[in-house]
């Protein structure tokens, strides 16, 4: 992978690969498994604080508090809106703090979130404990926006600009196992500790992953003294492979929200298993294929990723069977799975190295912009059409990003 930097803060500066071997291009830790591993760990804690509370703030605010469903849905959105809303200060951080210390700020902040979960479990006064998780939503939002760009970003500079696939992969890995597990934790601590309990492990998982970075030495990231391009210019070399992110994420948004009304439509049983198979096949498949994107090119791998999604969808509207839409389920799993790593791969090598934060923040806002929007969306298109139709149109945005994909198989560089 070559990926071109600027040699001088001059107007016009000539592009030249930074792969000097011994820099930062080159990977500051010779291990690849202790480059990525202790940052795959904090991002698991990281979003383990995400994910344990996320199953219980709607029977917070609807059962307990007594607001509406529409108010309990958003506080749970108001955590992703925020996330979209920060990216783009945490790829700053990230590029001019660095990444160690855009991490060690975001940890802290989304213990300060599970601080106000604590202090609203004891407020009897409603609204102001409405007040209370709607402030911990904002924190927590603006928490994963440091600590993932930070964590991704460091991950890169400990293991070299040839592993970005296996750091983006393996980091995935970590984030969706966090809201597999996290969900179960959070509704059984909410049932032997009550919401104190759940906040209090909200509180302590951040913790535990800040113990750990503070043991990590920084990485050699940006180049000294090199320009620094606005964000508007990075979102403009990217925004292609964004946005296939963005459609491709769509099909797993929508699956998420509305599988188990579409088994109930059809009257079949098993909704659950369809998604533990959506999971099984992208963790499959990000174990075995995680070196692809670097090996072979991120366009190759995401036009088949994008192929066997896009199949995956068109059985789930077709099938006649439970049995069927499991298989469609598993393909759907199966093709997105290397989507992020592979379109990643293609995106940062049209950034330099010193604006990389900014361009991984940007990049991650094109999924959050996508769970954000897919769920309403996926829901106009229900009510008239039917659930069915859903799916039919998740194939629709996986043809679409393979479009995009087709369309920015030429690279650039920024400068």
């Amino acid at each position: 992978m070559t990926v071109t930097t600027a040699p001088s803060p001059s107007p016009s500066p000539t592009p030249a690969p930074a792969t000097t071997p011994g820099g930062p291009e080159e990977g500051t830790v010779s291990n690849l498994v202790w480059a990525i591993l202790p940052l795959c760990i904090v991002i698991f804690t990281g979003f383990l604080a995400i994910a344990v509370p996320l199953p219980v703030l709607a029977a917070r605010v609807h059962e307990e508090l007594g607001f509406s469903t529409t108010m309990a849905g958003l506080v749970i959105g108001l955590q992703s809106l925020v996330t979209v809303l920060t990216r783009q200060l945490a790829g700053v951080t990230s590029d001019v703090r660095g990444p160690r210390p855009t991490v060690l700020i975001g940890l802290p902040v989304a213990s300060l979130a599970g601080l106000a979960y604590l202090a609203s479990a004891f407020i009897t006064q409603t609204w102001f404990s409405l007040g209370l998780l709607l402030a911990g939503r904002v924190a927590m939002g603006f928490a994963e926006s440091l600590f993932l760009t930070g964590a991704v970003t460091w991950g890169m500079a400990r293991a070299g600009s040839r592993h970005t696939g296996k750091v983006i992969a393996w980091q995935g890995i970590a984030l969706y196992a966090a809201f597999g597990l996290g969900a179960p934790f959070g509704l059984w601590l909410l049932e032997t500790a009550r919401f104190t309990g759940v906040a209090i492990a909200t509180i302590l998982l951040p913790l535990a992953g800040l113990a750990l970075a503070l043991l990590l030495p920084a990485a050699n990231f940006a180049t000294n003294g090199a320009r620094r391009a606005p964000f508007y210019r990075v979102i403009g070399m990217i925004w292609r492979h964004g946005l296939a992110i963005a459609l491709a994420s769509a099909p797993f948004a929508a699956m998420a929200a509305f599988i188990a009304l579409y088994y109930e439509a059809e009257g079949w049983t098993g909704a659950g298993l369809a998604m533990t198979a959506f999971g099984a096949g992208y963790i499959l498949i990000r174990i075995c294929f995680a070196h692809l994107p670097d090996r072979i090119g991120g366009m190759g791998v995401g036009a088949l990723s994008l192929i066997a999604e896009a199949v995956g969808q068109l059985l789930l509207w077709g099938a006649p069977t439970a049995s069927l839409a499991l298989v469609g389920a598993t393909l759907t799993g199966v093709g997105f799975s290397l989507m992020f790593p592979a379109m990643g791969v293609e995106a940062m090598k049209r950034v330099t190295p010193e604006n990389r934060g900014i361009a991984i923040g940007g990049f991650i806002g094109f999924f959050d912009l996508a769970l954000a929007i897919t769920g309403p969306a996926a829901g106009l298109i229900a009510g008239p059409f039917g659930y069915r139709a859903v799916f039919l149109a998740g194939m629709l945005c996986c043809l679409a990003a393979f479009a995009l994909v087709m369309a920015a198989r030429r690279p650039k560089s920024l400068m």
